[in-house]
């Protein structure tokens, strides 16, 4: 399967239905009075995380995602089927992004769901407008359409342990031998392509996730080899673990090379916990072994314990994952002690606008505003009485009174939004 992490998608919610206009009409029953239902809502576009999905190669040839729009009333007040909701499967660590940047969605767990595009509402039938001083209301309203958003999915894998190194440094060697993993493994620089996710059990008890991250070389972080497309993985795990081939000509310059990679990356992820491996031991001699730890070691901070392995050989790979459970279970410990008290969460609010506004263009006015552009997307223009209706919300509002004080006249064109025109009155 190939594996992709960016796509751009439209969603689009489902419009809510019409209400409807209609009259009793059975024998015997004189002036039965309205009884038009309400249209159903439309249904909602929901992303869902999902630890089945690791790739958004199912967007590949599906960009276009649309929710069930309502059912319309029927008589008899009769209400419409609300639309069904669009279940979206999307890999766990999917963020879900506006074309214009602002974040929608961090789909950072298993199950974890987010309302994307919300549904239309239904419009009432005439039957709901009905009282004492509207007996026989000859009017009901549209259903509202439903969002329709330009996203971007961009996918973060979450992984307990990422595999860092050159290329060929034995990373999915590694992993095909500790995990459930099958990555392609040969003997040539750039094997891995794509990032692999292995579930790998330390003992009967424990497990932990670990990703494979493409072979990183000198320039990575300005795109040259594979580039820093695959970076962004290494971002949400908990440590990292750094393959050096033990048959390196030059170690010490290997090591320095990825850390550098890491560092300029956007995040510095050479700040990441690390555990350093020396890998495939079983190519060398155990002399030139020593000599390639003691090499190693000058450019590593003091103390730094350095581990040697040989996946082929199964060598010494039980302690490497105890050592690698300990630094996951110290640093996950970290980040939820860091981590913000719900209490302590800053309050974001919306800023405050003007309930509506009005201004004055060259063929007319234009009426804005979210509560009133709301009632004209309801409003079926084509109805006189739903039109007074819509007039009669405009006054109470006072947004009569400001086109007053602007000159309007009763041959002056009104412009809702975008949902309709009507003439001063």
């Amino acid at each position: 399967m190939k594996f992709i992490d960016y796509v751009t998608v439209t969603v689009t919610a489902g419009d809510g239905g019409n209400g409807k206009t209609s009259f009793r009409q059975e024998k015997f029953v004189d002036r039965g009075g309205p009884d038009g239902g309400d249209g159903g809502n439309g249904g909602n576009v929901v992303f869902t995380a999902s630890r089945n999905h690791n790739t958004l190669v199912s967007f590949r040839f599906h960009r276009e995602l649309a929710a069930e729009p309502g059912q319309a009333g029927g008589s008899v007040r009769k209400h419409g089927r609300r639309g069904k909701d669009l279940l979206v499967a999307v890999p766990v660590g999917t963020i879900v992004t506006k074309a214009g940047g602002e974040v929608l969605a961090d789909l950072a767990e298993d199950g974890q769901q987010a309302v994307i595009a919300q549904g239309g509402r239904g419009g009432f039938g005439n039957a709901h407008f009905q009282s004492s001083v509207r007996q026989a209301p000859n009017f009901s309203e549209k259903g509202e359409l439903g969002e329709t958003l330009e996203l971007q999915l961009e996918l973060k894998l979450i992984a307990d342990v990422g595999l860092v190194g050159l290329p060929n440094a034995g990373k999915s060697t590694l992993l095909s031998v500790i995990s459930n993993a099958r990555p392609e493994i040969a003997d040539y620089p750039f094997t891995t392509l794509t990032p692999n996710l292995g579930v790998v059990d330390i003992d009967k008890d424990s497990s932990m996730l670990f990703a494979d991250i493409p072979g990183l070389i000198e320039g990575a972080a300005e795109g040259k080899g594979l580039g820093d497309e695959f970076l962004r993985h290494v971002e949400r795990t908990a440590i990292l673990l750094h393959l050096i081939d033990a048959g390196s000509k030059d170690i010490a310059a290997d090591y320095q090379t990825i850390q550098a990679e890491l560092g300029q990356y956007k995040v510095n992820l050479a700040e990441k916990p690390q555990l350093v491996t020396i890998s495939k031991i079983d190519t060398v001699t155990p002399e030139v072994l020593k000599a390639q730890q003691e090499l190693l070691a000058e450019v590593l901070p003091k103390k730094t314990p350095i581990f040697s392995i040989s996946s082929q050989a199964h060598q010494n790979l039980q302690p490497l994952l105890y050592a690698v459970r300990e630094a996951v279970q110290t640093e996950r410990a970290r980040q939820a002690e860091e981590a913000p008290e719900d209490e302590d969460l800053p309050v974001l609010r919306l800023k405050e606008e003007l309930p509506w506004r009005v201004s004055k263009t060259d063929t007319g006015y234009v009426v804005t505003g979210h509560k009133i552009e709301k009632f004209a997307a309801r409003t079926d223009f084509e109805n006189r009485e739903g039109v007074e209706r819509l007039r009669a919300i405009m006054k109470k509002m006072g947004i009569s009174h400001e086109l007053s004080r602007q000159g309007a006249n009763p041959d002056s064109v009104i412009y809702i939004g975008s949902a309709g025109t009507i003439t001063y009155n």
